[in-house]
């Protein structure tokens, strides 16, 4: 099942061109170390449609993004984590900064991104509307973020 979901970007948009009038809702990320305001966000993302699309950054991407130190966890891993949640339909990845290409290529009805975005700031926010979708941002879960657990992580040693 888990295996199922994640596929290469070709492979994405040809499946999503046999959807038929399902709502694709897309979203990206690092999604580094998964946490519970990881899991809300992604829940609440899926509810804006019937399938969630979720783009990973590459490693390298997110070494670019993030520094040198960063990701901790592997694309590999990183997508079979989110693979497995239920809100997720299929996860894919991206190697660029921005996912402006792969948000170009797939046209979401629905493209979101966390509370710290404006809405009109948000890569891709021109394609989709242009093509008639929508742009929402979603209030993060407080206290719960990636770099905190690092953090705190780093003062346990």
């Amino acid at each position: 099942m888990i295996r199922r979901k994640i596929l290469s970007p070709a492979t994405l948009r040809k499946r999503l061109k046999s959807r038929g009038k399902k709502k694709v809702v897309f979203t990206n990320g690092c999604f580094d170390i998964l946490h519970a305001g990881h899991v809300d966000y992604l829940e609440r993302a899926g509810k804006l449609g019937q399938l969630l699309v979720v783009a990973l950054n590459t490693d390298e991407s997110t070494r670019r993004l993030k520094g040198p130190t960063r990701p901790i966890n592997a694309l590999h891993d990183r997508m079979k984590v989110i693979a497995a949640l239920e809100s997720v339909s299929y996860v894919t990845w991206f190697d660029q900064d921005t996912p402006l290409e792969l948000i170009s290529e797939l046209l979401p009805d629905v493209l979101v991104k966390g509370g710290d975005y404006k809405v009109k700031e948000i890569v891709g926010y021109d394609v989709v509307r242009k093509n008639g979708g929508r742009v929402r941002t979603l209030p993060f879960v407080e206290g719960r973020s990636t770099t905190s657990i690092i953090n705190k992580a780093q003062l346990k040693r």
